[in-house]
């Protein structure tokens, strides 16, 4: 069964790139008048998960990518990217649900909050940023659905579409890219369904029309260009995790404690300053250790990576 409704949901809604900088600078005056008791509206846009951090440009985004069904290269996605279609668009909801089916894009939107999210960034490979993200807390979709008792974990998979997505025509990776995460990571507040970025809508090479962020885990858990999410009561596959377990993980969380088998994670290069910017310190769950760090009390870190 497909669901289509018409979406009040327009790119007016969020913030532009410029309008949003103007905002980051009124918000760090206003800051100044807290102090003082005299804040007003403007000190309450900054969003309760916003990281206090410049983010960087939609260029640098947009053209620093990994997205290996469009090539291996960081500037492949962009220069490839522009050939997939994205409309119409639909997800199927699946499994341990109670009501499954073909969502179409447009229904899934109607009815959304929209917020704007400045999170950290950090991949695999010791890079990281700071995007803007637009999007809705993926926990909105699964309660619409209706998770039922006995899910424990969300799988999620990318499209397959090889006449448009080049990379999908090696055997790289075994195709359709997979994702996975459990019940609770799922449904925590942080997660987040991007939909845009500085207030666009979402590019293809970052995965449009709909990618999921999880910003405490490496990059490559927030899959791309998603039609599939299936609610399940066992640990799903994870394409990197099935490439090769040794040196990516299931869980994928930033730990500057555990390195990858061939490079150290304890430092990282922020991307935006130069091939020889300065490196920084590894956040634990890159910097959200506050938010989420209970997810995994009692857990050994360095064994379930």
């Amino acid at each position: 069964m497909t669901y289509r409704f018409k979406t009040d949901l327009t790119e007016a809604d969020v913030t532009p790139e410029a309008d949003f900088i103007n905002r980051r600078a009124l918000m760090a005056g206003a800051g100044a008048l807290m102090a003082s008791g005299l804040a007003g509206s403007a000190a309450q846009a900054r969003g309760r998960y916003d990281v206090d951090a410049k983010p960087n440009s939609f260029k640098d985004i947009t053209s620093y990518n990994n997205f290996y069904e469009f090539g291996t290269g960081k500037g492949d996605p962009a220069r490839y990217a522009g050939k997939l279609t994205t409309r119409p668009w639909s997800v199927t909801i699946d499994g341990l649900v109670d009501k499954p089916g073909e969502y179409a894009l447009e229904d899934i939107l109607r009815g959304m909050t929209i917020e704007e999210r400045i999170y950290r960034f950090r991949c695999v490979e010791a890079w990281s940023m700071v995007v803007p993200w637009n999007g809705f807390q993926l926990s909105e979709l699964l309660n619409r659905v209706g998770v039922q008792s006995s899910a424990r974990f969300v799988a999620f998979e990318t499209l397959f579409r090889p006449s448009e997505m080049r990379g999908q025509r090696r055997d790289l990776l075994q195709w359709p890219y997979r994702e996975g995460l459990r019940l609770d990571e799922a449904m925590h507040p942080l997660t987040l369904i991007a939909t845009g970025i500085y207030g666009k809508p979402i590019p293809n090479q970052n995965g449009a029309p709909l990618r999921l962020v999880v910003p405490w885990k490496y990059g490559f858990k927030s899959i791309k260009s998603i039609v599939k999410i299936t609610l399940t009561d066992r640990m799903p596959p994870a394409t990197w995790n099935m490439q090769n377990p040794r040196e990516y993980g299931f869980y994928s969380n930033v730990n500057p404690n555990v390195d990858h088998p061939r490079w150290s994670q304890a430092s990282e290069r922020p991307i935006g300053g130069g091939l020889f910017s300065r490196r920084r310190p590894t956040l634990m769950f890159n910097g959200y250790a506050k938010e989420v760090a209970g997810l995994y009390k009692g857990m050994d870190l360095k064994k379930n990576f």
